[in-house]
């Protein structure tokens, strides 16, 4: 089966014609992984099934760099449902946090909460990153509210930063991390 027939086959599970109920509504175990060139076609497939932009291969590259901030949530050890993505920039000191996404089914169950602390951990255990930071559509204030429920605050709107969704605008999300001068 060649991977865009496997895609079309993964896209019809997870992006069903009907409505459909959430089938979990308690924290569900999941187990992280790190990205790596073997998996990366996986999660290529779960961001085109979460979305509404497609991501170029330098995204990918990216991501990949920045590996041991990217988080992968399996549900029963095989089962890929969402993913924490992360670039580090300037020379070390920003996190960006370019995607967090879970599957529809699998939302409201404590994935995405998981994954967000376990990149924070991280940023609180490296003693380089001084801030993580990422972009949310103005009108996404369910993801607005996630992200301050962690410290994050608004520090910046721009204006038509995206290209292809409605409403084109950004909110730029920050949380500082604090470094001790040595």
């Amino acid at each position: 089966m060649s991977f865009d027939e496997l895609a079309t086959e993964y896209d019809a599970i997870i992006k069903p014609k009907e409505a459909f109920e959430q089938k979990y509504k308690k924290k569900l175990p999941v187990v992280f992984g790190p990205i790596t060139d073997k998996n990366v076609e996986q999660v290529k497939t779960l961001n085109r099934s979460i979305f509404p932009v497609k991501y170029n291969d330098k995204f990918y590259t990216d991501v990949q760099k920045s590996a041991e901030h990217t988080q992968l949530a399996y549900y029963s050890t095989d089962i890929l449902v969402g993913a924490i993505c992360c670039r580090v920039e300037e020379g070390g000191k920003r996190l960006y946090i370019m995607t967090i996404g879970v599957l529809a089914p699998y939302r409201c169950c404590g994935i995405g909460t998981e994954l967000l602390e376990q990149c924070l951990k991280q940023v609180e255990a490296d003693s380089i990153i001084e801030e993580v930071y990422l972009h949310v559509q103005t009108s996404n204030t369910e993801a607005i509210n996630f992200y301050k429920r962690f410290g994050f605050t608004i520090k910046d709107t721009i204006k038509n930063y995206y290209k292809r969704i409605d409403p084109p605008d950004c909110h730029v999300l920050v949380k500082p991390f604090p470094r001790d001068a040595k």
